[in-house]
């Protein structure tokens, strides 16, 4: 569990600023000053935006350097059962010491002026990894991307966007097109972008902001290609072809993020090693996830356990499909959502493929969707719901008329984050 002292400071930094989210880089951009901008002497950068499959593809390219005998700084959100996890250091967590030290300089910086939780403690991320040698870092963006707190490194190695789909349209917009401009806004003049499988609408975005800065893109579909055949991952690109094994990551979706992980190596001329590691080794909690011990595990010994932490249409839709995959099974759902969620794009592809859904609110969540407006959003798409308090409760009566059944925990990397602190 983390140390008390940074979660004193945590908690003092959420009094900060009213709102949770009020995108605008001023800010930070004033903090930063502060700090002696350590965001300049970070080890080379890899920007990742997109709205799924950034944190999937993230561990991938992280995996594929350190199996090529690289140290990797990684940042990441959010975290799930610490904070810790979000702040990677030459590959290795965040210390307690460390991560106090980083954030009591950061407040105090700060001086108590209006700033908002994420954009502080990215600040204190970029603060730690400035200090510590690697040969990489890897920022995530935290939401969208033309000002969201990672977007102050003047000049990256390489920008990704992955995915783009709707979600967050309160913050970037109600059509597809200004999400993806918000995304866009990672691009760097000349610095190039590697892009996922993306909507028509989506990439003409992106490839007019790439051309309005001059950034070289490297498309999925034109310059490198991704595919499962007989078992196997086939990677192609304009330097040859890689047969190769299927990502260690379950879903079909991880095939693409898998690409773009592939494509980012090899425009950073690793070789084969660094290549078969990011499909090989990648490790990422609560992306269609087996538990395997715990308390959960142990009041239903016979059942098969799943936690999941997607949370919009596009995940439920590679949700759907994987489920589709697995062995046929009893398949039951435990779902929690936050207020702010598309639910039922998120739960439509998955009522063919369940038996029914128990709704439960995320324990400790203000913004968490109420467990009776799950259940009657799962019902409105055709699937069977009920409600229970905890995760624990719905399992038991669960796997009570159906002890070996499948069970899939999902909807929220909040729930997922519950999730793994109470199965811990």
């Amino acid at each position: 569990m983390s140390g008390p002292t940074s979660d004193i400071i945590l908690d003092r930094m959420m009094s900060l600023h009213p709102k949770i989210i009020d995108l605008t880089l001023d800010r930070v951009w004033r903090l930063l000053e502060a700090l002696g901008n350590p965001q300049d002497a970070l080890p080379p950068v890899i920007h990742i935006a997109g709205t799924n499959g950034k944190g999937s593809t993230q561990a991938m390219i992280r995996a594929g350097l350190e199996a090529a005998g690289k140290s990797v700084h990684a940042y990441t959100s959010p975290h799930l059962a610490r904070f810790h996890e979000r702040i990677r250091l030459a590959g290795e967590l965040i210390s307690e010491p460390d991560l106090t030290a980083v954030l009591d300089e950061c407040y105090a910086a700060n001086n108590g002026d209006d700033i908002t939780y994420f954009e502080i403690t990215t600040c204190a991320a970029l603060l730690a990894m400035s200090r510590v040698s690697a040969d990489y870092t890897l920022l995530e963006v935290g939401l969208g991307g033309r000002l969201d707190a990672t977007n102050v490194v003047a000049n990256p190695a390489l920008t990704m966007i992955t995915p783009v789909s709707m979600d967050h349209e309160q913050f970037l917009g109600n059509t597809l097109p200004k999400i993806a401009g918000e995304k866009a806004g990672i691009i760097k003049r000349g610095v190039p972008c590697i892009v996922g499988p993306q909507e028509d609408e989506a990439m003409e975005v992106i490839e007019q902001t790439a051309r309005r800065l001059g950034a070289p893109v490297f498309a999925y579909g034109q310059h490198w290609h991704v595919t499962q055949e007989r078992g196997r991952l086939i990677y192609q690109d304009e330097t040859g072809l890689r047969d190769l094994p299927l990502p260690n990551l379950p879903g079909d979706h991880q095939i693409q993020n898998a690409g773009a992980a592939i494509a980012a190596l090899r425009y950073l001329e690793m070789g084969d090693t660094a290549v078969e590691g990011a499909v090989t080794s990648a490790q990422w909690p609560a992306r269609m996830q087996r538990l395997a011990t715990g308390p959960l595990i142990e009041a239903a010994p016979q059942a098969e356990l799943w936690l999941d932490g997607g949370h919009n249409a596009a995940a439920g839709q590679a949700l759907g499909r994987l489920l589709a995959s697995l062995p046929k099974r009893p398949t039951h759902l435990i779902c929690g959502m936050l207020n702010t969620k598309d639910i039922s794009g998120y739960l439509a592809p998955l009522a063919e493929q369940a038996d029914s859904l128990t709704a439960i609110s995320i324990p400790g969540e203000a913004n968490t969707l109420p467990a009776e407006d799950t259940a009657k959003a799962a019902r409105a798409v055709g699937l069977p719901a009920q409600t229970a308090n905890t995760a624990l409760e719905a399992i038991t009566a669960i796997t009570a008329e159906t002890p070996a059944a499948r069970v899939l925990i999902c909807g929220s990397l909040y729930l997922a984050g519950a999730i793994l602190r109470e199965n811990g």
